[in-house]
């Protein structure tokens, strides 16, 4: 799955303050720390997560993030040794999320986008800031982004790889572009909420909303857009799998008919 990058490995010095005592911590939506994880170098890290995705990353300065996380500035520094490598640690943070629910995808092929919607419902249906998060860093035009990007994509490929090595019935999957499309059915809804929420009359992460459009995917992946006649459905799928035409097919099949002035009916 998502492999860690090697990162800064040193131990936090700072203590987590006592629950319920001064300087104690309230953990908002977004947080999914577990308790042991409670260190002052988790609380930068959730709340840098919460003000990237708020704000941006160019917007949120790192005082900002101790401010918000209520610890001093020089813990950033004495943490990460720099904003950029809060990031980082941020992203680690939110590909493990993702990996650990990549995990339970369900092998079995006709129940593949119903796991998917359900995998998408976990990790996004009561999490907006991590949808925030990945929302803002994945339309951004930067190395970073593309890294994160990158990371997602080898990730869904190993994922994959996983799935047709248990299901001997995926074993002529498109690695190149499966993992690009896979990625477009969990993330590309999470990228158009803002367009799409104003056009629906429920939560579009909400899980019975989840349910129903990962049935119309099936659909869609198995019949086509239009709904493609069961009996002749294997006609497409044969000619994708016996591969692109040759380029004397290709150009046949572009040029346009030419209809003569007798073929006209007067």
């Amino acid at each position: 799955m998502f492999s860690r990058r090697t990162g800064d490995t040193r131990r936090p010095r700072c203590r987590t303050p006592p629950r319920g005592g001064a300087g104690a911590v309230t953990y908002r939506a977004g947080m999914q720390a577990s308790p042991s994880d409670l260190t002052g170098r988790a609380r930068l890290r959730e709340a840098a997560l919460r003000l990237f995705a708020e704000r941006g990353f160019a917007a949120t300065s790192a005082r900002a993030v101790a401010a918000e996380a209520g610890l001093s500035p020089a813990l950033v520094m004495h943490h990460f040794g720099s904003k950029e490598g809060l990031r980082a640690a941020v992203d680690e943070e939110v590909l493990a999320r993702l990996g650990t629910a990549l995990r339970e995808l369900d092998p079995s092929g006709t129940d593949l986008m119903m796991s998917l919607g359900e995998v998408s419902a976990r990790m996004f249906g009561a999490d907006p800031v991590l949808r925030g998060y990945l929302r803002r860093v994945l339309q951004e035009d930067s190395p970073a982004s593309a890294a994160l990007f990158g990371r997602l994509l080898e990730g869904a490929r190993a994922e994959l790889e996983r799935l047709i090595a248990t299901e001997s019935g995926h074993t002529d999957a498109d690695l190149e572009w499966a993992p690009f499309q896979m990625l477009c059915l969990i993330v590309g809804p999470l990228l158009l909420e803002p367009v799409m929420q104003p056009n629906l009359d429920r939560p579009m992460f909400d899980v019975q909303v989840l349910a129903r459009r990962s049935v119309a995917n099936q659909r869609l992946l198995r019949l086509g857009l239009f709904g493609a006649d069961p009996a002749t459905a294997g006609d497409a799928t044969d000619d994708l799998r016996a591969g692109a035409p040759d380029s004397a097919t290709a150009t046949r099949r572009a040029q346009p008919t030419v209809i003569t002035d007798n073929e006209i009916p007067h």
